[in-house]
């Protein structure tokens, strides 16, 4: 098998980017390779109907070819590189058509990873990730703007590809990437890592498209896996996976119930900053506004990251204090006739749904359930039980979950039947809502099966709560 490539000239090479995808990989793939005179076919099984978004991005680089709705194999075994969308399973015949031809495959964050200068801080983990990502760059911001001639840059999986931009990306510049298992899996066969890799948690997910739960591991422990003595590991103390983790540089740990000696951990309403034999409290609570405590968690995650490469206490405060809260993560939308709405369609596991059923003391009618990723669903369900008031349940898992919440022994909460749509399923919703309530958009399941991705769900939830507000004397 070949995997990536050995050329760093692109002009004229036959280059296929398979799917173009919603969140900017594939797209900043096509804008890097068409600057760098690469010639370049997109294929993606999706129609132009699909696509129009993507594509008009594309309008001052376009590619060469567009084949879509279909794929065709010659343009697999033609190419001098594949760059695949990350999501692509392995055994993809598409894809092996490539590999049996002796096509190197690569991906948009490979590419990056082979042209950046910079340092790299990455995040990873079954939840959280994005939100604590987000609360590096912030404080990473505030750090670098006292140093003149120093920038911070935040991609990956967050949404949004910097391969286009890797040339402007000076070396004394530090990147802040959310990284996927997907990516990391693809990261692996350059044998790299980055040189502070933070590790949020570790619950099942996407065994869809792992082989098991160990290799899901395996994928995540990626970001590990070729550290150097000089770089710096950030694992959460309080996951009894996770805390496991074999690493080769220094070791930080976070966490809310750990009292560790070498990391940012949680008394009092303070972050306890504890390196090198020496310690610090920051009045973390009054810096913090995010609710719930797994968002104090991702801001020791972020704090024991940052103060690793340098960052100072009013680099924090400032960075905890300006964090904006990211779209479709427990964002609240409005107050509408005493009812407060929530979007957290970025909550794509049962985990995420988990820790949001917990951050509120109202009452909560909670809209779940979407695409099967074939994991246990069973802590969720007990979750709904004891925390909703009612649940609107959507989607493939909506039969599971019923079955689950209704057989809880500590159910207290109105269960829907199965809902034929979106709609539906908030209309349900709110007529099971008083003033006072929360209603929670917080599905716990992907969205594949009703929605183009979690950034559609999330922005049909805000065009309904707007609807409904719309329509109140």
């Amino acid at each position: 098998m070949i995997f990536d490539h050995d050329f760093d000239d692109y002009r004229q090479r036959r280059v296929l980017v398979m799917g173009l995808g919603s969140f900017g990989g594939g797209i900043g793939a096509v804008k890097f390779l068409v600057s760098r005179g690469a010639l370049v076919t997109v294929t993606d099984l999706r129609p132009v109907e699909k696509l129009t978004d993507s594509l008009a991005e594309l309008k001052e680089t376009p590619p060469d070819r567009l084949v879509l709705g279909h794929h065709d194999k010659s343009d697999f075994r033609s190419a001098d590189l594949v760059v695949v969308n990350p999501a692509v399973k392995r055994d993809c015949p598409f894809l092996n058509e490539a590999i049996s031809a002796g096509v190197p495959t690569t991906s948009e964050m490979n590419l990056f990873w082979k042209w950046n200068r910079a340092k790299v801080i990455a995040v990873t983990g079954s939840n959280g990730k994005s939100t604590t990502t987000a609360m590096i760059h912030s404080i990473i911001e505030k750090f670098l703007q006292r140093q003149p001639g120093r920038r911070a840059w935040l991609g990956g999986n967050i949404g949004s590809s910097l391969l286009p931009l890797v040339d402007q990306i000076q070396p004394d510049d530090l990147v802040v990437l959310e990284l996927s298992s997907f990516q990391l899996a693809d990261i692996n066969r350059l044998q790299a890592s980055p040189q502070v890799a933070v590790v949020t948690n570790f619950a099942p997910n996407h065994l869809d498209w792992h082989v098991d739960l160990d290799d899901y591991r395996q994928a995540k422990q990626a970001i590990l896996r070729w550290q150097t003595e000089q770089d710096t590991a950030v694992l959460n103390a309080d996951d009894a996976d996770v805390s496991q983790w074999p690493v080769r540089g220094r070791r930080l740990e976070f966490g809310l119930g750990s009292t560790g000696q070498n990391g940012v951990f949680f008394e009092n309403r303070q972050a306890v900053v504890r390196l090198n034999g020496g310690e610090v409290r920051w009045p973390l609570l009054d810096w913090l506004k995010l609710p719930g405590r797994h968002n104090v968690a991702n801001a020791l995650a972020a704090i024991a990251a940052t103060v690793s490469v340098g960052a100072d206490a009013e680099s924090v405060q400032q960075g905890i204090e300006n964090y904006q809260p990211l779209p479709h993560r427990l964002q609240f939308i409005a107050e509408v006739a005493g009812r407060r709405f929530y979007n957290d369609s970025l909550a794509t596991t049962p985990e995420s749904a988990e820790v949001a059923l917990s951050a509120f003391d109202a009452p909560i009618v909670l809209l779940a359930g979407g695409y099967d990723k074939h994991v246990d669903l069973s802590q969720m369900a007990a979750s709904i039980a004891h925390h909703a008031k009612a649940v609107s349940l959507m989607g493939q898992t909506a039969v599971t979950l019923r079955e689950m919440i209704e057989a809880n022994q500590s159910n207290n909460c109105e269960v829907s039947l199965p809902q034929t749509s979106f709609v539906a399923a908030f209309e349900w919703a709110v007529e099971h809502s008083a003033p006072g309530d929360v209603i929670l958009l917080s599905p716990g399941c992907a969205s594949y099966d009703w929605f183009r991705n979690f950034a559609d769900r999330g922005a049909q939830f805000t065009e309904l709560v707007r609807q409904y507000a719309a329509s109140q004397p």
